[in-house]
């Protein structure tokens, strides 16, 4: 089926996600992702790379939704800045994402100096 970028959200694996690794098979619900806010992060191009969002907390329905199964390839840490807008909420730096290709996905990673971690960005090649 082909290759898929999954973004997975750091509190998704704090919460009750398992830890994964290269070469490791997955099977994820996985929806839409949201690619206003990791087009803040990631910046416009990459954004429009990242093909689903992987969810386990009610923000998918595992009966209709579609899957992410297969052998993970990829595996990057995302961090980014992040500053607080006019009306007092918190908004990611624009240009501020950093990428770090990883092992493992490990389910809490530090924070890099003043960049907060925020997620991953997995490589699933599909069956």
């Amino acid at each position: 089926m082909g290759a898929m970028t999954v973004w997975m959200d750091s509190w998704q694996m704090e919460c009750c996600g398992t830890p994964f690794s290269l070469g490791e098979r997955v099977d994820w619900a996985v929806r839409e992702p949201d690619r206003n806010w990791l087009a803040g992060v990631l910046g416009s191009q990459a954004a429009a790379q990242v093909d689903a969002a992987e969810g386990h907390h009610g923000d998918v329905d595992p009966e209709t939704t579609h899957r992410a199964t297969g052998t993970v390839t990829g595996i990057q840490y995302v961090h980014c800045r992040y500053a607080t807008a006019s009306d007092r909420t918190r908004h990611p730096v624009p240009g501020s994402g950093t990428l770090t290709a990883v092992h493992e996905a490990e389910q809490w990673v530090r924070d890099s100096g003043e960049s907060e971690f925020v997620g991953y960005l997995v490589q699933v090649d599909q069956d």
